[in-house]
């Protein structure tokens, strides 16, 4: 399906490349797999970069349930138990409400870069993917997340223009259609 093909496209890094292909398998012959369906156990490479999150329809509760710990290191936080958007994490609200609202609400894979992804850590790129996963009822209960970062420099100049920082909007490759295998 095309609309596959263009998100695979967007994976830069292996790893997002390897956990898109690991959700895919798990989900079968199904739109999305169910929670049920992953096991860390079979991708212990991607452990560090993992996180889940529990969602639910207010997604102001949206919370870290496991966070890996490159995941802590990049925020400069234990972020397990804190909602998404809770203090530090506040920063960027308006960057990631829409992503959150597509995962959960239209269950669509995203990813996408985002500089400094909390407030004080400016310095950062972070490449995320988030994942949606179906409970028993088919609504979306949890977010399988992946998180890497590079420093800013190693991407661009640190007088990066508007047009590039708008380049670093989240994209799903998708729009509007959910990701098949």
């Amino acid at each position: 399906m095309p609309s596959e093909l263009a998100l695979r496209a967007q994976l830069i890094l292996r790893e997002q490349r390897d956990l898109y292909g690991y959700w895919r398998s798990c989900a079968q012959s199904k739109p999305i797999p169910s929670r049920y369906d992953i096991d860390p156990v079979d991708i212990p490479h991607l452990l560090p970069g993992l996180s889940l999150l529990d969602a639910g329809e207010d997604l102001d509760a949206l919370r870290y349930r496991l966070a890996g710990t490159r995941v802590r290191e990049i925020y400069g936080t234990e972020i397990t138990g804190r909602t998404v958007f809770d203090g530090a994490l506040q920063h960027k609200r308006d960057y990631w409400l829409p992503v959150y609202r597509k995962v959960i609400e239209e269950q669509i894979p995203m990813q996408g870069a985002v500089r400094g992804p909390v407030s004080g850590r400016e310095h950062l790129l972070l490449i995320w993917m988030r994942l949606p996963l179906t409970g028993l009822g088919g609504a979306v209960e949890r977010v399988l997340g992946y998180d890497a970062a590079l420093p800013v420099s190693f991407l661009y100049s640190p007088a990066a223009s508007e047009a590039e920082e708008d380049a670093m909007r989240p994209a799903s490759g998708i729009e509007k259609h959910r990701a098949h295998g």
